[in-house]
This record gives C-alpha cells, sequence and structure tokens, in this order.
C-alpha cells in the first residue's frame, strides 16, 4: 500500500561493530505475575545509533536494538509519536524463529503506512505514526534498524510487537510499568475489564460454498449470531459521531463465504465504540497489506488479528481498518465490525472512506502476482456488497474528499471505476502492481455475479455425440454452463429433479439409465425467479454395432504395381440399432469411412500376411471391431504349363521384366495355386486379343484384352471362394480376326 520504495540497507552496514544495543526483554517489571492474554502488544524504544554516513562521512541518524529475547510475537512495525511526522529513511529488521532458533535476514519494513481514517464520520484518530506492519511468524527475538536519509529521525521511535494470540480470551493481570529501554506490554488485557459481548460479533455468514479446508478455523455454526452495529462493550457510551445502522438490503449477486469477527477471534474489547456508517457503498477499493507472502493459509486467522490489535494499539483507531480481508486461499474475512452488508466506514482510503468498502488481501503484490483464488474471492464480496446498492461493478461512482489527501485537493469529486485500486485515490503503490494490473478482470468476474440470470442453456454435454438435434450416450454424461449470479441449479431428467448444483457450478454429472431421455437446466435466481433451458434430448445406448458381414479381403481388378503391390478390396457391412456414427480402418493403414460404406479399395504388399481390421462405432461410442489376416503373392507367367506357340517378351513394364504372348489360336498357359482369390495378370493394347478362362478345367469366362491404350500389369479377371483350396487357371487363345495376340504376364493369389 505504499507511497514509494525505501532504498534497502545492506547487510554489511547493518551489522558494523557496535551499531546496535543490546536490550534483553522479558523484565520482572514487564512479566511478574502476568499471564498473557490473547491479543498482546509488546513495545521496546529505539536507542540512539548514529553512525557515518559512507558517502561523505558526515554523522546522520541511525536508531535502532538487538534483543536475545523478546516476549512472543509474530507481526511487528515501528511507530513514533507524531502522527503527523513521517520516517524519511530505511526501516530494516531481523527476527528470531520461535519454533527454530534461527535469526531470519535482515528485511526491508515500508516505512509510511498508507491507511488511515481521515474522513470517517467518528471518532477515528491517528495516535501515533507507523509503519506498516510486517508478519513474520512466530517469534521470540528482534533486531532493528532505523537510518535517516536526512537529519532526522521522528521523535518517539519504539518497535511494535504483536502477539495475535489463539483468538480466546484468558485472565491474567495488567502488565507492570516499564522504565526506559525495557519492554512494555502495551496492549495487555486487564481481567478488570468487562468480557465482550458475544453478540457484538456476528457468526460467520451463511455461505455458497465452503470455506478453504485449510483454513483451520471454527465452524460457522459455533459463532452466536447478533446485531452487527451493537458495541462490544456493553459499558461503552455510544460515540457522538457514531450514526444509525441502515436497514439491510437485498444484493443483486449471491452472498459469499465470509468468516466472521467471533470466528477469527476478533478482541471486541478492543472496539468499544459504534459503528458508523455512510449512505450506501459507491465504490470498492482493492489494498494489498504489504506484508510477506510466506504465510500459511491456516495462519490467516493470527494475522488478521494482529492487524487489528496494530491498527488499534499502534495506529489508535477504533476498529482494524479494513471492511474485509482475504487471504492467498480465498477466504473472505469480516475486518471493520457494524455488519458485513450495511454500509460501514473504515480506515483504509485516506480522502474517501465514505461510500466506500476497503477490501485488502493478505501479502504484497509489487513483485508476487495473486492466487486466482484470491482474485475471485475480491470480486465475489465486491460483487456482493456494491449489489446491495445498486451498483455495477464494471461502471463507475462519484466520491468527493472531505480534505487534502495528498493526491486530491478537500473538495474535489473524483470519479472511480466502482472496483478500484487503493493507487486510485491516494498517492500510493498499492494494491502492488500485480494485483492491480488485475482488477480488469476482478470486475468482469464481479459483473458475471451481479447479473441474474435471464435465460441458461446448456455449453457442452461430455460424454455424449451429438447427431442432429439428439445426444447419445452410454451413460454417464457432464453438463456444463456458463455459470451466473444464481442461488443454484436443477437437473431435471424426464420432469424429475436428479441433482441440485449450488450456484456457484458450471457443471454437473448425470448418469442415465438405458432409453431415450429429455434432460433441462433451471437455474434459480436469489430474487426467487427460475429460468430453464431449452430441453435437450438424449439418448442412453450400451448396444455396440454388429458386423453382420465380417470383414473379409479379395482381389480387385487394377494395375500391379511395377514394385508388386496388388490391388485388394476388403468389404464388410456394419449396422447399429441406434446410430452406426462411423467405420474406420485402424490396420495396416488408418482409413474413415461413411456409415453407409461397404467396402475399402487399397493395395497389398506381395508375399507379405497383413491385418486388415476395421472398427465401427455408434453415436454412444460403443464400439465393435472385425479383422482379416490375408497374405498375396504373385505367380509369374515362367511358372505356367503351356501348349502351343509362345514367345517372349522383354521389357521393365512386365512382372520380373518379362512375359508371354501367343497369336495362335488355341494356345494354352496353366497356372496351379492353393488360395481363396485369384486374378489373371494380362496386358492390354489397342491391337491385342481375348483368351476363354478355364476354371478347374471348367470354361468360365471369355476375356478381352483390347484396351484404348497400352496398359501394363492389368488384373482382367479375378475369383474369390469362401475358404483356401487348390485351384487351376487355364487361359486359351481365342485366336481373335486381326488382332490374335494374348499376352500374359501371371497371376496374383490370396491365402
Amino acid at each position: 500500500m505504499k507511497r514509494r520504495v525505501i532504498i534497502a540497507l545492506s547487510t554489511a552496514g547493518l551489522v558494523s561493530a557496535g551499531a546496535v544495543l543490546c536490550v534483553v526483554a522479558g523484565s520482572p517489571a514487564a512479566s511478574s505475575g502476568s499471564a498473557p492474554g490473547p491479543g498482546q502488544v509488546h513495545t521496546l524504544a529505539l536507542r540512539n545509533m548514529s553512525t557515518a554516513d559512507p558517502a561523505g562521512g558526515a554523522q546522520r541518524p541511525v536508531m535502532g536494538l538487538t534483543s536475545k529475547h523478546t516476549q512472543p510475537f509474530s507481526l511487528l512495525g515501528v511507530s513514533w509519536d507524531n502522527p503527523r511526522a513521517a520516517i524519511d529513511g530505511a526501516v530494516q529488521v531481523r527476527t528470531r524463529s520461535a519454533r527454530r532458533g534461527a535469526w531470519s535476514p535482515w528485511q526491508p519494513v515500508e516505512a509510511h503506512s498508507d491507511d488511515g481514517p481521515g474522513d470517517s464520520a467518528r471518532s477515528d484518530r491517528q495516535a501515533r505514526g507507523a509503519t506498516s506492519p510486517l508478519w513474520v511468524g512466530p517469534s521470540n527475538g528482534v533486531q532493528v534498524r532505523v537510518a535517516a536519509k536526512g537529519s532526522a529521525l521522528p521523535q518517539g521511535l519504539r518497535v511494535e510487537l504483536i502477539d495475535p494470540g489463539d483468538g480466546t480470551r484468558r485472565p491474567g493481570p495488567r502488565a507492570a510499568g516499564h522504565r526506559p529501554g525495557e519492554m512494555v506490554l502495551a496492549g495487555a488485557v486487564s481481567t478488570e475489564s468487562p468480557a465482550a459481548d458475544p453478540s457484538s460479533s456476528p457468526a460467520t455468514t451463511e455461505s455458497t460454498s465452503p470455506a478453504p479446508a485449510d483454513s483451520a478455523l471454527p465452524t460457522q455454526s459455533a459463532s452466536p449470531s447478533a446485531d452487527p452495529s451493537t458495541s462490544a462493550s456493553p459499558s461503552a457510551a455510544p460515540s457522538a459521531s457514531a450514526s444509525p445502522a441502515p436497514s439491510t438490503s437485498s444484493s443483486t449477486a449471491p452472498r459469499p463465504a465470509i468468516v466472521s469477527r467471533a470466528a477469527w477471534g476478533a478482541d471486541e474489547s478492543l472496539a468499544t465504540k459504534p459503528a458508523s456508517y455512510a449512505p450506501s457503498v459507491k465504490v470498492v477499493f482493492a489494498h494489498h497489506t504489504s506484508e510477506t507472502n510466506n504465510y500459511t493459509c491456516d495462519q490467516s486467522p493470527a494475522i488478521v488479528r494482529s492487524i487489528l490489535l496494530y491498527h488499534v494499539k499502534t495506529n489508535g483507531w477504533d476498529d482494524i481498518g479494513y471492511n474485509f480481508l482475504v487471504d492467498k486461499c480465498g477466504t473472505i474475512f469480516e475486518g471493520r465490525k457494524g455488519g458485513v452488508d450495511k454500509p460501514v466506514i473504515g480506515a483504509h482510503t485516506y480522502g474517501f472512506n465514505t461510500g466506500s468498502s476497503g477490501v485488502s488481501v493478505l501479502g504484497n503484490f509489487e513483485k508476487a502476482a495473486p492466487t486466482q483464488a484470491a482474485l475471485s474471492a475480491v470480486a465475489k464480496i465486491a460483487a456482493w456488497k456494491l449489489g446491495l446498492h445498486g451498483g455495477n461493478p464494471t461502471g463507475e461512482a462519484v466520491l468527493s474528499t472531505p480534505l487534502d489527501n495528498g493526491k486530491f485537493k478537500a473538495g474535489t469529486s473524483v470519479t472511480f471505476n466502482t472496483i478500484s485500486g487503493h493507487r486510485d485515490g491516494y498517492a500510493t503503490a498499492c494494491p502492488g502492481q500485480l494485483l492491480y494490473d488485475k482488477l480488469g478482470t476482478v470486475r468482469t468476474e464481479a459483473k458475471q455475479w451481479t447479473t441474474p440470470a435471464t435465460s441458461v442453456a446448456l455449453t457442452g454435454i461430455s460424454g455424449a455425440t451429438k447427431v442432429g438435434t439428439t445426444y447419445y450416450t452410454k451413460g454417464s454424461v457432464t453438463l456444463s454452463w456458463k455459470p451466473a449470479a444464481v442461488s443454484g441449479y436443477e437437473v431435471a431428467v424426464d420432469g424429475t429433479v436428479v441433482a441440485r448444483p449450488v450456484g456457484t457450478a458450471s457443471s454437473a454429472k448425470v448418469i442415465l439409465a438405458s432409453g431415450s431421455h429429455s434432460v433441462v437446466l433451471r437455474a434459480n435466481n436469489i430474487n426467487g425467479s427460475r429460468v430453464s433451458s431449452p430441453t435437450y434430448p438424449l439418448v442412453t445406448d450400451t448396444t455396440a454395432p454388429v458386423f453382420g458381414t465380417p470383414a473379409g479381403l479379395t482381389l480387385r481388378s487394377g494395375s500391379v504395381t511395377a514394385a508388386g503391390s496388388v490391388p485388394v478390396q476388403l468389404g464388410w457391412k456394419a449396422t447399429d440399432d441406434r446410430v452406426l456414427q462411423s467405420v474406420k480402418g485402424t490396420s495396416p493403414a488408418a482409413a474413415t469411412f461413411t456409415p453407409t460404406a461397404t467396402s475399402w479399395s487399397a493395395y497389398a504388399k506381395a508375399n507379405s500376411a497383413l491385418a486388415w481390421s476395421l472398427t465401427a462405432a455408434d453415436a454412444a461410442g460403443n464400439t465393435t471391431g472385425s479383422t482379416a489376416t490375408r497374405t498375396v503373392s504373385l505367380m509369374y507367367e515362367t511358372s505356367s504349363v503351356r501348349t502351343g506357340t509362345w514367345k517372349t517378351s522383354t521389357s521393365s513394364n512386365h512382372l520380373g521384366a518379362r512375359a508371354y504372348y501367343s497369336s495362335v489360336r488355341n494356345a494354352t498357359a496353366t497356372y496351379a495355386f492353393t488360395g481363396r482369390s485369384v486374378g489373371l495378370i494380362a496386358t492390354r493394347a489397342t491391337n491385342f486379343g481375348a483368351f476363354y478362362v478355364y476354371l478347374d478345367g471348367v470354361k468360365t469366362a471369355f476375356v478381352d484384352t483390347k484396351g484404348s491404350s497400352t496398359a501394363y500389369r492389368q488384373i482382367l479377371w479375378t475369383k474369390t471362394w469362401s475358404t483356401s483350396a487348390k485351384h487351376s487357371i487355364k487361359i486359351v487363345v481365342a485366336g481373335s480376326s486381326g488382332r490374335p495376340t494374348v499376352v500374359t504376364d501371371g497371376i496374383a493369389y490370396m491365402k
């Protein structure tokens, strides 16, 4: 949330000899007879350690301390007397882990805290100047160094050590007085103060989605419900500046899960004054706490308790400054009391607190990107808060500042995006560049939450295939839709509700019985209205297709290639009781056919056993396969038994580079083979004649080899049987008038 980057000191300069003063905390004056309860603030005064300026040798103010042991703490900051003064220099700290005993590296603390009340209608004030707080985790030792860039540092510098406790109150005496240099338990809880009225903390709000599992928070039902505007302390008189709580209105967006103050362990005795209220919330300002990102989500409640203590005990405010806080797991925490659904005036955006709500993400986002869970949580809480007052998350609103806040003069009216960053209203780097850059997507998501559904439709049905207007499935489908600002959904199958997804859902899995069904998605808006999708017809089909005619391979007419590949045809017939979607060839090559196709023309390499495989699929995805494994062989003309006059033709165009030809009527060539399919290979030409075919001694066919042009290695006649057996093929030259010549190249046959 910072105005500028603080220049870091070198480690060497921090640990130079004589540069630090050792202070041991936990003296009898500070701890005698005490029983620390939750929410302790321990302070240590800083000592003068002026040192030479490395650049020129001049003395410059340096304050600091070293402590070998302190009371337990998890968050720290540095404060000073005059709230209008500022540190012009660098603040660095080291801390010792309470668990491991190891000291951390020196790390910077933001020297300026940019949060503040300023324009509140109540008595919030800045009691002390202070840096931003820094979460360091459970620690029991600290070293501090504050080095001025100029000639002076603020008076009354001290380090504030915050022990968040465990969120419960235990009795214990107030700390004793202190002497200079000794630890002061400034935030110790006294048993003389009345216990906080449990009715002052509303329970965790009703949610549309559960909080993350690792939040380690009390269950929502364990927190008492109450009027959010009730003061935490029964004895506290209402402030003269406090305004009555406005009545609760309904939002155009769903109310997200919010961890109540009681659930995260707020010490309500710290916030003794009633809340003040604006007429409405027009703008939501996004912040970051500028602390470390190295925390676990089960530490988030302790971080929020620590920030409450720091804002009240160190800054002097009436309560925690932010209206809401969000951790990296997307958990939303109630901040300032007064009612999460009311326009509570916070202390977060100096000059523009009235009419706005502050949402701070735990972490520092100058160099680290916020998580998607955190961004979505900001979108949800912003949508809900703006929706309570008719705000548009992607719109704009005008706020006026009653004071000069350093960026805008008093009385200036400023037009903000309804979801803005802290830097838009104040001279600061908050909420960090990487969070600020994401505010556009936050606005878009928030808009989705504030727009009630006027229609709903499925965007997808996975596990099903659409054919025409009907979807076919094996039985399990996932319905998908675009989420809208609704309280919940219903999935109806044949008029009966089978699933009730929550309002944040965008899909639902449905299992359908066999048969035909009608499916409808209904969206229940938060205003009680309901919209329904069109009706989607779905058919559950669990029966696979059938190959009535299994895959069968035969020889076909065509050219045998010079390399010896033979034209073949795979035939089949596939059917389905619903819709046959496709037939695909998977071996020896991939091929896709229309559902009505019954053949595949291809080539088979000679003398290789090949599996010819098909897969038939229906629209639901049920499949059936069929395979025929066959070997195609070539028998050259030299293997024939010939009668009559035959001559040899030598040419690379023939199989084996040679062929036999005859012009003599009744000359014969006979081939013997064992197979289930056969094809005669010959040459066509414009002046070639015809021959008779005798199959197993029986005259079977008449083949004319005349062609419009010369064509070599042509399968001109084929025959197929259901099983493989021995056969003979004889060709007899017909002696055609004027063109008696016949050329034979051999046969192709399939086993």
